[in-house]
């Protein structure tokens, strides 16, 4: 499995990272890797109900056929 670096952080939010993986019971690392696959999970779990919110949003049926409408589009085009 490949490493992460990052560089630069903040002297106050690493005592803060240290801080919270004590008080979760965990090593940084470990705490570190949980809040990185819960920032994951959260962004997929939004997008997955914006996606069935999206779909429920259509299932109603009352769209216009594309087709229809883009026939007619063309036809006034070259008219």
């Amino acid at each position: 499995m490949p490493d992460v670096l990052v560089r630069g952080i903040d002297d106050e939010l690493l005592e803060a990272l240290i801080e919270r993986a004590r008080t979760n019971g965990r090593s940084l690392q470990v705490e570190l890797k949980t809040i990185l696959e819960q920032a994951t999970q959260t962004r997929m779990a939004d997008s997955r109900a914006l996606a069935a919110k999206i779909r429920r949003s259509l299932k109603s049926g009352g769209h216009s056929d594309s087709a229809a409408l883009l026939a007619e589009d063309r036809r006034r085009r070259t008219m």
